[in-house]
């Protein structure tokens, strides 16, 4: 497992925001794990933790929204990052609007796009939903500077347990 933990150690991927509505309720959190996954159809992967609240809502949602975020923005990666939704409002604190489907969009984060979940897979202690990019766009006067990866989030200490 050594050599595994060196290979994944090597690692700084794109983090993003999720977030998630349904039966009234919502909730977000900061995802290491996305990626596109394919290309004919567009398709877009993110994995959510089981233990983490922004899942218990996911299983149920139809849409899911997924933002990038600039380096310059680990604040709003904080609020989703560091804090679980079963004891904080995340989305009192931020900008946001109901979206495609009732997606509910951050509207200071760098750009985003609202997927149809096509798909639910099961991986061990998290749950990939591909998604079926349905509306997208970007924050006006976004200047397309670096995104904030895994580097950059270091530190920020999961507001959900970790086991």
């Amino acid at each position: 497992m050594a050599d595994m933990d060196a290979f994944i150690g090597r690692l700084n991927p794109d983090m993003c925001v999720v977030t998630a509505a349904a039966h009234g309720e919502r909730a977000g959190c900061l995802v290491g794990f996305a990626s596109q996954c394919s290309i004919h159809p567009l398709r877009f992967v993110v994995w959510l933790s089981k233990a983490n609240h922004t899942y218990r809502v996911a299983r149920s949602a139809r849409y899911l929204a997924v933002h990038l975020l600039t380096a310059e923005q680990r604040a709003l990666a904080e609020l989703f990052g560091a804090n679980t939704g079963d004891r904080t409002d995340k989305f009192a604190h931020v900008r946001r609007r109901e979206d495609y489907g009732g997606a509910v969009v951050l509207e200071d984060a760098a750009a985003w796009f609202v997927g149809s979940v096509e798909l639910r897979a099961d991986a061990g202690d998290h749950v990939g939903h591909v998604l079926d990019p349905v509306a997208w766009g970007e924050r006006e006067g976004a200047d397309g500077g670096p995104l904030l990866r895994l580097d950059d989030a270091r530190g920020i200490a999961p507001g959900h347990p970790v086991d």
